[in-house]
């Protein structure tokens, strides 16, 4: 009975290892998708901002050049004790400003940017965060996939260190996000599959970002809705040509606030909806909605690797009392695809980020990471708190 346990648990790891091992693979397939060159429609941009007064000006004077007549560009000043609603303003942006200390969080500002555009509605929506930078084309690109596919369109999502000699802790944490956000959901667009949502670039028909259920608190908001609208046939695509880049907090403090809050806000999802998920997928014989769901059932990297060495040190115990080989063969096996899959995204996609002595010492960084995971087990956020960048 333990035996057929173990080898249960590790073909579950296996499985994992597999998925990311095919989305890593797969991302090194050469682009196939044709961009469509057809009319360009209407947008309104929802930029919720909650006390960006640092950034907002910034931001929006690479967005505002983009617009073009008949487009909006709409700043939901949410809960603010700043001039981030006067510093939009004055950049020429349309500005409401929302207070309500009861109902807080990024989608109930995103909810009032939706109900504020009602009277008059785009064609198409993109969200897009108050201390986010993007590309001169990040518009026009995901308007246009938006339009022609009439899906979500995810643009991609990189986060950066703002040091100009990062430690090794920042450059591993920038290599996974690079793994999670660029290698992994490319990997999927060559396959001709979904990928998640990301919380910004964003791109959404109007008629269907009508009908999301934004007013919420969940810490993950992002990847909770781009799961409802896989569920009725409208998985998130995913676009790399257009580019949204962001910073790393410059604070311990600050970085274990947003790291906690997206890794929590990932499991609970992974433990809450991916075997309905899984199982839809397999009745409904959707491959879409069974993508999206295998691509959440990976754990972030850091978490995988823990795992997967625990559950192989447990199954060499077994082994060693019970010469039963099965259970210890199957770990090794997901845990060197894992590695393996690593080490190909690090040399096709992050050489320029951390150097092979740098990956050879991840494990540091690995480790210290399972306090906050243990802290899931016992006291996992269930709130949306927002991420104090640069205050210690």
């Amino acid at each position: 009975m333990i035996n057929i346990l173990l080898i249960a648990i590790a073909t579950v790891f296996l499985c994992q290892g597999l998925v990311l091992f095919i989305q890593v693979v797969s991302s090194f397939i050469p682009a196939r998708r044709v961009a469509d060159d057809g009319r360009r429609p209407s947008v309104a941009i929802i930029m919720p901002a909650h006390n960006e007064e640092e950034v907002i000006s910034q931001t929006l004077q690479i967005v505002i050049p983009q617009l073009l007549p008949g487009d909006r560009l709409l700043v939901v000043a949410d809960n603010c004790q700043d001039r981030t609603a006067e510093l939009a303003r004055a950049a020429g942006a349309e500005v409401v400003v929302r207070e309500d200390l009861q109902n807080r969080g990024k989608g109930y500002a995103l909810d009032y940017g939706v109900r504020c555009l009602e009277a008059t509605p785009p064609e198409v929506v993109v969200i897009i965060d108050a201390d986010c930078f993007v590309t001169p084309n990040l518009l026009d690109k995901l308007a246009k996939d938006c339009l022609f596919y009439q899906r979500p369109v995810q643009a991609l999502y990189l986060m950066q260190n703002s040091s100009a000699r990062p430690g090794l802790k920042s450059k591993i944490a920038e290599f996974a996000w690079v793994v999670k956000n660029q290698v992994r959901p490319l990997g999927f667009l060559r396959l001709g599959l979904p990928c998640q949502l990301m919380g910004t670039g964003m791109a959404f028909p109007w008629d269907l970002m009508v009908t999301a259920q934004l007013a919420t608190s969940h810490i993950v908001e992002d990847m909770k809705m781009g799961l409802d609208f896989a569920k009725i046939g409208k998985p998130p695509l995913f676009c790399p040509d257009a580019l949204v880049t962001s910073f790393f907090p410059n604070t311990e403090a600050g970085t274990k606030s947003q790291r906690t809050r997206w890794e929590h806000g990932h499991l609970a999802l992974v433990l809450n909806e991916s075997p309905k998920l899984l199982l839809a997928g397999i009745f409904k014989r959707d491959l879409q909605l069974f993508a999206l769901a295998a691509d959440l059932c990976v754990p972030p990297l850091a978490l995988l690797i823990i795992m997967m060495l625990a559950v192989l040190i447990v199954n060499a115990l077994w082994c060693a009392f019970s010469l039963n080989y099965a259970p210890l063969l199957l770990s090794v096996l997901s845990l060197a695809i894992c590695l393996a899959s690593v080490v190909l995204a690090w040399t096709g996609f992050a050489r320029h980020i951390l150097s092979w002595y740098d990956l050879a010492f991840s494990w540091l960084y690995i480790v210290k990471k399972i306090p906050l995971y243990i802290q899931f087990c016992f006291n996992k956020q269930l709130e949306w708190v927002k991420t104090k960048r640069d205050e210690s």
